[in-house]
């Protein structure tokens, strides 16, 4: 009886450590999965994390990661208010059309990681300057947008390239520079949104 017993544990303690080895290598393989889908996600190498019971989170994710909860407007809603705020402003329909597009693919609660809110990604100083109390509403936030490109506009003489760089990147970076600043964002945003300019 007494061999059978020690038998009984040493089969039982066999057992239980190919268990946990079981285990370990299935931890090891969620690890691995996990750490694959937060790069993905962030585009960088994610870091495995120092505790065990720890996992590999996002610290920051880029804005492109997560769109915004919400669906693009329909277009006959915002052609609507583009046209109003391009007759009050005097600024051409395509252009505000185009940096809306390339701002927030036409979602009124897009927000960039940033803090730009809304349809054509008002920073909130920009916002309030403009009297816009509501960055989220589609009309204010075009009718605010609509008249800082005419500012740009008339500030550089209806150069639609120095408009663009100075409404992505700042007018005072377009003016320390003397030109479209060396960013490669806004050297990409300034050719995606010519792009969608109709040609002349």
């Amino acid at each position: 009886m007494r061999w059978l017993f020690i038998g009984a544990t040493v089969a039982l303690s066999a057992w239980s450590q190919s268990l946990q080895e079981s285990q370990e290598a299935a931890i090891v393989k969620q690890r691995a999965s996990i750490l694959k889908q937060v790069t993905s996600i962030t585009g960088k190498p994610a870091q495995p994390p120092n505790s065990f019971f720890a996992v590999p989170w996002i610290e920051t994710l880029p804005s492109a990661a997560i769109p915004p909860p919400c669906d693009p407007m329909r277009p006959e809603e915002l052609d609507k208010l583009i046209d109003e705020s391009s007759q009050r402003e005097g600024v051409k329909p395509d252009l505000i059309r185009a940096v809306i597009g390339e701002e927030s693919g036409n979602r009124p609660c897009a927000v960039s990681s940033k803090g730009a809110q809304g349809l054509m990604q008002l920073m909130p100083a920009t916002a309030a300057h403009f009297d816009v109390k509501d960055p989220f509403d589609p009309r204010q936030n075009i009718e605010a947008g609509t008249k800082l490109l005419k500012q740009l506009l008339a500030k550089y003489n209806n150069d639609v390239k120095l408009t663009l760089s100075a409404y992505n990147a700042g007018a005072n970076r377009v003016d320390q520079e003397g030109g479209v600043p060396s960013i490669p964002e806004t050297m990409k945003y300034v050719t995606d949104i010519l792009a969608r300019l109709p040609k002349r």
